[in-house]
């Protein structure tokens, strides 16, 4: 009876070299390498005498540079997609077509299990595995590193593993740096990375390019062209995408450029630090965005910056192969129809200069843009425009001064609403007052009740009456007068008393 046979994702790194023989040991398997080369350079060299010297009964080498570039890798660039505002995503592009290319070997070797290296705190097992679960959903996945059978966690227990099983291996046990590299960019990991208080030694750590500080100090300029958002040409002359990026990072390489340190959020939830050079694919990136800033429209640009921002998360995340990547491709594809057109950088010292771009498909008009006015703009539009544009803004502020909020008094600096002044509207302060004013005369009145009677009392009688009253009283019962005498006394006095209120009059 025929063995079982597992495909194996083999770097030909000293983790993937210990795999093989642990795998026939622990699952009596037939082991078959598959090698997916996507731009990995030198590190293929050797490559399948140290997989069959290792117990491997075959290794595929799947050369999918071009299908790299011109699937993965230009979506991205034509998306601007950049993870947590630095990485441009080069070990998580390469991951889903990795798993395609597996799972095609598993279908053509009728394997029934794939296997890879990646570790458990890692990125690449979900990458991975999403990758093979999207296309294959019925092979088993085997994570060594997950495995309880895996009982190594060094260097120096895997080289010793090896060793007792025969293996020689061109592996040494010094702790070096662990790296992961393709066509697009290499990336860095571990020794003094893994303390974020200390600098990256990039003399021993660079591999594409030189520390910014050590570029040459006379800049040069480059030239790309663009036909529907597809890189065309460098400097006139036309080249396939995988060979334009070859050629921008050993030019970006030399100016120190797409050097970065960052201390990313994997997806397992910790953070992780690492240096990626990425020379290229920075220029690229740099020219297509500056090509789009004349084409593309106001709205389209937007939208198309929140669609970016997806992208990346996306295929960070390994879903690649999903209902929505698909969509959103589909999206920033449909963005790229007029993205036509030559730009002009200068690379310097570690930095990407803009030195002019031209578009036939360009919105950039500058018989409109120019501070002189021309027949196309004119400037009184403006003012009736701001009026309709800001209408909402006005007719708000003017219902909430309607309510005696003064919106011109809250502190925008701070973010509750305790800031904001209420004025009551005059009516209302007004009867605030009147009220205080009777509660005043209210305890007034209750000091001195008596006094206050006679007072309303006063008010009720006239002044002039009350006294004409009390004289003809007194005339009247004066004693040891006659009736007439009396009367007559009375008359005079009222007499008198008229002559009296009119001086009263005539001095007021």
């Amino acid at each position: 009876m025929a063995k079982e046979k597992v495909i194996l994702a083999y770097s030909g790194g000293l983790d993937t070299t210990a795999i093989i023989p642990w795998l026939k040991e622990n699952y009596n398997y037939e082991v078959i390498c598959a090698c997916i080369d996507v731009g990995q350079e030198q590190e293929l060299d050797g490559l399948e005498e140290r997989a069959k010297a290792s117990g491997a009964s075959k290794l595929y080498i799947l050369d999918v540079v071009d299908e790299f570039c011109d699937e993965y890798i230009l979506p991205c660039i034509q998306a601007h997609a950049v993870y947590e505002n630095k990485y441009l995503l080069g070990t998580s592009m390469a991951r889903p077509l990795i798993a395609k290319k597996l799972v095609e070997i598993a279908r053509k070797e009728d394997a029934q299990a794939i296997c890879h290296g990646a570790t458990g705190k890692g990125n690449d097992q979900i990458r991975f595995e999403l990758g093979i679960k999207a296309l294959a959903p019925d092979l088993k996945i085997i994570a060594a590193w997950r495995d309880p059978k895996w009982t190594m966690d060094s260097r120096e227990s895997e080289i010793a593993y090896c060793k007792d099983h025969g293996i020689d291996l061109p592996f040494s046990a010094d702790n070096s740096y662990s790296r992961d590299r393709n066509i697009w960019h290499i990336s860095h990991e571990g020794l003094e990375l893994e303390d974020p208080s200390k600098k990256p030694k990039y003399k021993h750590l660079l591999v594409l390019g030189v520390n910014p500080e050590k570029a040459p100090s006379k800049g040069e300029f480059v030239n790309i062209s663009f036909r529907a958002g597809v890189p065309v040409a460098v400097n006139g002359e036309e080249k396939k995408l995988s060979d334009i990026i070859r050629y921008l990072n050993e030019l970006g390489g030399k100016h120190g450029i797409g050097i970065i340190d960052i201390v990313e959020n994997r997806v397992v939830g910790m953070k992780s630090r690492g240096v990626y050079e990425t020379p290229g694919g920075t220029i690229l990136y740099a020219a297509h965005e500056q090509l789009e800033e004349l084409i593309l429209d106001r709205e389209c640009y937007r939208l198309k910056k929140h669609m970016s921002d997806e992208l990346a998360q996306l295929v960070y995340e390994g879903k690649w192969f999903s209902p929505l990547r698909e969509a959103i491709c589909a999206f920033i594809k449909s963005t790229q129809k007029y993205v036509t057109g030559e730009v002009r950088l200068k690379l310097y010292k570690g930095n990407i200069i803009k030195a002019g771009e031209t578009s036939p498909y360009s919105l950039y008009d500058e018989n409109i843009a120019s501070f002189t006015t021309g027949d196309m703009y004119d400037h009184h539009d403006a003012e009736g425009f701001i009026t309709l544009f800001g209408l909402s803004t006005k007719v708000r502020a003017m219902k909430l001064l309607s309510q005696g909020i003064d919106v011109s008094a809250k502190d925008s600096s701070k973010d509750d609403d305790s800031t904001v002044t209420v004025k009551k509207a005059p009516a209302k302060r007004g009867r605030k007052a009147a009220s205080e004013k009777t509660d005043k005369i209210s305890a007034a009145e209750k000091k001195a009740p008596v006094k206050t009677a006679k007072a309303a009392d006063k008010k009720e009688k006239p002044a002039k009456t009350t006294r004409a009253a009390s004289a003809r009283k007194k005339a009247e019962d004066k004693p040891g007068r006659t009736a007439t005498a009396r009367k007559t006394a009375a008359k005079t006095t009222r007499t008198a008393a008229k002559k009296t209120g009119t001086r009263r009059k005539t001095t007021k």
